[in-house]
């Protein structure tokens, strides 16, 4: 059973970046499509960006062109690089894979972007 642990969030000003780690206790390798998703306060969890196990990646329309998502099976990890950061990309993060299984959530990042 996997588990992930969100890490690297933190307050930002607009225009700038942050790259999230998340740690899966368990092997990803053999998990073909992780994801990051994010919650924002009063709204749903969505989908922000997946990847394959050959790193064939997908992003939603609001983040594509800024955000880059990366994994490492090696070291059971998934990677998020986010530029150009703006107010509404405000969240908490999370990680699992896609499509998400409920028992998989962790805690979380929290990422705010504010002046």
């Amino acid at each position: 059973q996997a588990q992930f642990v969100e890490s690297g969030g933190g307050l930002v000003q607009p225009g700038g970046s942050l790259r999230l780690s998340c740690a899966a206790s368990g092997s990803i390798f053999s998990m073909d499509f992780m994801a990051w998703y994010r919650q924002a306060p009063g709204k749903q969890r969505e989908l922000v960006a997946s990847i394959t196990r050959r790193s064939s990646t997908n992003y939603a329309d609001s983040v594509k062109g800024r955000f880059t998502v990366s994994r490492d099976n090696a070291k059971n990890a998934v990677y998020l690089q986010m530029n150009s950061l703006k107010p509404e990309d405000t969240a908490v993060y999370y990680c699992n894979i896609n499509p998400p299984i409920a028992r998989y959530w962790g805690q979380g990042t929290q990422v705010t972007v504010s002046s």
